[in-house]
């Protein structure tokens, strides 16, 4: 008596999920997946990647990944642990208080070459923790200044108000006291004006 009841309950069941399929496959697979679709069409730049074209219209990058840029006339980016590859993001792990740390950091300062005596900006310094964080703080611009406008023959002055427009790449994050800096937005508003 009691497994003829199991089966009855058993082949209720089974009737109520053959009933609620259709519903559960038209809300998971066609409701949500419209509605994500129609909310990445709604915000084209963002679901398409954040791409950063040249004046061509050739795509050069992603305002939201970093890439490496080592010529002198360009702004450089925090250092990478995943060398600026977006399809392994990590850190380094390393405790500030290793000797690979400090090894890693003594090769970042001869690169940057600061003066006797000058400060170097945290971020130039250190990697992020995803190794592809596209900003650099306001800091870290001014320190690299004067290595660019020497390398694009301007001036200091002319190189800052290209880094203060608005639509440069310079932006305010709350609860930090100054703005960060998208480094591939600005290397290409310096591109733009020496042409």
């Amino acid at each position: 008596m009691k497994t003829a009841l199991s089966g009855k309950n058993i082949l209720r069941q089974f009737a109520a999920s053959l009933r609620i399929l259709p519903l559960t496959v038209l809300v998971c697979s066609g409701l949500y997946t419209g509605a994500i679709y129609l909310a990445g069409r709604l915000a084209p730049d963002a679901s398409s990647g954040s791409l950063v074209r040249s004046a061509e219209g050739g795509v050069i990058g992603s305002s939201l990944v970093a890439q490496q840029f080592t010529r002198p006339e360009y702004f450089w980016p925090r250092p990478s642990a995943v060398s600026w590859n977006a399809s392994g993001a990590g850190g380094s792990n390393l405790s500030p208080a290793s000797a690979a740390m400090r090894d890693k950091t003594e090769k970042v300062l001869v690169t940057l070459a600061p003066e006797q005596g000058e400060k170097v900006p945290t971020d130039l310094v250190t990697a992020s923790g995803s190794g592809l964080d596209p900003h650099i703080s306001l800091a870290s611009v001014r320190f690299q200044a004067p290595r660019v406008a020497r390398a694009r023959g301007l001036s200091v002055d002319e190189v800052m108000h290209i880094v203060n427009s608005p639509e440069n790449g310079k932006i305010a994050v709350p609860f930090q006291g100054e703005p960060l800096v998208n480094v591939l937005q600005l290397n290409c508003a310096l591109d733009r004006v020496r042409k």
